[in-house]
């Protein structure tokens, strides 16, 4: 049997003669020193603390710590003074500090929701002096569903319309922002930032809700 024929294999290239372009680059890469590592990035700056409630201490609040003890909590948060109170001391406390601490004027009643909370809503008064032009808030907590005090015979004013939070003994619960067959609370977080009483519009309107 015939040995196979091998290829013939090239002669070495002549001393002095260049290189084929691959063998030069690769030549021309070992020879190259190295690049020094980048210096490694410094790290983000931790975010800054945001500013948080601290005790408030005053002889107000002496005086109503002394009288109501644990159902009452008073802080300070960014210059604003508040009383944090069990929901069974309104509408008593606001009445004492209209009638013995001259916070005669209601500024505002609202409120804030937090839906992921059992009691979803503080009720938030917001009382100013003018005799001693001093300002403060009362706050409390309630469920979803639930009624708390009135304080119509203090101020007839109330949070219904934009909330939906029920006052007992309010001789008159009706929307003033919005019309009185609507339904749902826009300030609740819950409530579309775009929704509408689709309904409503259409059969006062006569037109698409969002037209």
């Amino acid at each position: 049997m015939a040995e196979e024929a091998k290829p013939p294999v090239p002669p070495p290239p002549p001393e002095g003669a260049k290189k084929p372009a691959a063998e030069e680059r690769a030549a021309a890469a070992s020879a190259e020193p190295a690049k020094p590592a980048e210096p490694a990035k410094p790290a983000a700056p931790a975010k800054p603390a945001g500013p948080v409630p601290v005790p408030w201490t005053s002889p107000l609040v002496e005086k109503y710590k002394g009288q109501y003890g644990s159902g009452l909590d008073a802080q300070t948060y960014l210059g604003q003074n508040y009383f944090a109170v069990d929901r069974s001391l309104i509408p008593d406390l606001l009445r004492l500090l209209r009638d013995e601490e001259q916070f005669d004027y209601c500024v505002d009643i609202t409120a804030v929701h937090y839906p992921n909370r059992e009691k979803q809503f503080d009720v938030v008064w917001i009382l100013y002096s003018f005799p001693r032009n001093e300002r403060v808030r009362v706050k409390t907590q309630i469920a979803d569903g639930a009624s708390i005090p009135s304080s119509v015979s203090i101020w007839a004013t109330a949070v219904y319309d934009m909330f939906g939070i029920q006052f007992d003994g309010h001789p008159d619960m009706k929307r003033i922002l919005l019309p009185d067959g609507w339904k749902g609370h826009p300030l609740r977080k819950d409530y579309g930032i775009l929704q509408q009483d689709n309904e409503w519009v259409q059969i006062n309107l006569g037109i698409e809700s969002g037209q």
